[in-house]
């Protein structure tokens, strides 16, 4: 349970706007959700090298507005590679992507930032982990400079083959002795977890819980699928989950072409971004509100 009560921060995913992060792109997204009086952006950092942090820094300012970041892997920067070479361009990588969060004055850096998003043809070897584990301890202590709070999310097993419950998230984390957070995500714990309280007690009993992704079982509209979000958000009201709450959904209405493929967007679940945004905001702000 949180020591001190804090305000929890609805926030909205980028890609349910845009599908880059242009200037233009940029404005419109983050001015069509503070419209919407959500409190943060997640802006995923698709390539942090083009990701430019001042001028998101202005708009987010502009608009009252905070940010996290995420961040996923590709193979040729893959840090569960058993390849040093591979591990090391991962952490290149990595590195980039704290200075751009930190440069727009994000608070989180969030996502798969241990392995590549996609499903392994085999397990995970013990090479592999042990580069996994120094990686995310390397993070860990570079992203401490800058106050960023970095957030390891457990995903499906078709999209890791590293962990995918919260109980092995949170031994990796132990095996790191590093100061990282537990970021859950309805949809992939719809798919692995024992329901939709137990994962949940297991990262605040660990102080670990620092940040969550609310999606639909289809990626779509909230309440329209199968996840229990009764259960969930009543689960986070009773532990007193005090940090953000990211809805996040996807569609082939709005497209990244390298992301849009890793995640399976083959299908049109919305054509209408601000219609669920807003369907969002209220679905939430009832339940955690």
């Amino acid at each position: 349970m949180t020591s001190a009560r804090q305000p929890l921060q609805l926030g909205l995913h980028a890609l349910v706007w845009v599908g880059d992060w242009t200037p233009r792109s940029a404005e419109h997204a983050i001015s069509s959700t503070a419209a919407l009086g959500f409190d943060l952006i997640e802006v995923p950092l698709l390539d942090p090298s083009t990701v430019d942090g001042a001028m998101t820094r202005r708009l987010l300012d502009e608009h009252g507005l905070g940010a996290a970041c995420s961040l996923g892997l590709d193979p040729s920067a893959d840090v569960s590679s058993e390849d040093p070479a591979v591990v090391a361009r991962g952490r290149d990588l990595l590195g980039q992507a704290v200075d751009a969060a930190a440069e727009m004055g994000a608070t989180d850096l969030c996502g798969v930032l241990y392995s590549v998003l996609a499903k392994y043809p085999a397990p995970l070897t013990d090479r592999s982990r042990a580069h996994v584990v120094e990686s995310m301890a390397w993070l860990a202590d570079r992203a401490a400079g800058s106050g960023l709070r970095v957030n390891l999310e457990v995903v499906n097993r078709y999209e890791t083959n590293v962990v995918n419950t919260t109980a092995d998230m949170l031994t990796l984390i132990g095996d790191t002795g590093a100061d990282l957070g537990v970021h859950l995500d309805t949809y992939h714990m719809h798919i692995e977890e024992n329901g939709m309280t137990e994962a949940v007690h297991q990262a605040v009993d660990a102080g670990r819980l620092r940040y969550v992704h609310v999606g639909e079982s289809h990626r779509g509209y909230l309440g329209t699928g199968n996840v229990d979000f009764d259960t969930f958000c009543a689960t986070l009201r009773e532990v007193e989950y005090a940090g953000p709450v990211v809805f996040e959904s996807f569609s082939s209405a709005v497209v990244h072409p390298t992301l849009s493929n890793q995640l399976a967007v083959w299908r049109n679940l919305w054509d209408d971004s601000e219609d669920l945004a807003k369907h969002a905001m209220a679905f939430l702000a009832e339940r955690l509100r």
